[in-house]
């Protein structure tokens, strides 16, 4: 069983969720699980203003996806940070080329997950794992998200992301805080949840 764990991180905050994920799915006997990043868009001046992390020299340990792999997976995890409450865009010019895959059906009814980030509390992250979803549903996969059975997301105590939709973390204003253990848990029950589900539909 072959899970891809495909995210874009500016930051290191979805990377780190990532991570996180992919711990969760591979405690799943029988789950092959690999991280992907997707194609940087934006020039490296541009992240340097930015002060993001230069993809190349931070995750060249994290091969660079390729639509076609897609294609190979039993499931996709998909990671995003959050812009005006939507996908950021290099995941969006990723997805945009999938063309084939929906042509050929090749991703219909395999399981399709996605958890993400923002900057503030209320900045968007439902709306992003929704609309992501969207996208998901054209191409006939099998959503799955994040079950009130991790009862991490109904904390009240402490601020923390993480909604039935998926997991989530809240990066601050200047990205200065890193995932929460209560996001990061979330994130490893996510990975084995969709390990899960995936495992009964290959059978």
């Amino acid at each position: 069983m072959k899970i891809y764990v495909v995210f874009y991180s500016m930051y290191g905050h979805i990377y780190k969720m990532a991570e996180a994920v992919a711990q969760g799915a591979r405690s799943v006997a029988g789950a092959h699980v690999e991280l992907r990043r997707v194609p940087e868009t934006l020039p490296i001046s541009v992240l340097h203003k930015m002060g993001a992390i230069e993809p190349q020299k931070a995750f060249a340990h994290v091969p660079i996806c390729s639509i076609e792999e897609l294609g190979e997976a039993d499931a996709i995890i998909f990671g995003t940070p959050t812009r005006f409450g939507n996908m950021c865009g290099q995941m969006r010019q990723f997805l945009d080329a999938a063309g084939k895959l929906w042509l050929s059906g090749k991703l219909i009814g395999k399981v399709g997950s996605v958890f993400c980030s923002s900057n503030t509390q209320h900045g968007g992250q439902e709306t992003t794992l929704l609309t992501f979803m969207v996208t998901l549903l054209h191409l006939g996969m099998v959503i799955v998200g994040l079950p009130y059975s991790f009862t991490g997301q109904m904390a009240v105590d402490e601020v923390a992301g993480c909604s039935p939709y998926g997991a989530s973390t809240i990066a601050g204003g200047a990205g200065e805080r890193m995932p929460s253990e209560i996001e990061l848990a979330g994130a490893k029950f996510q990975g084995k949840h969709v390990a899960s589900i995936a495992a009964k539909l290959v059978k």
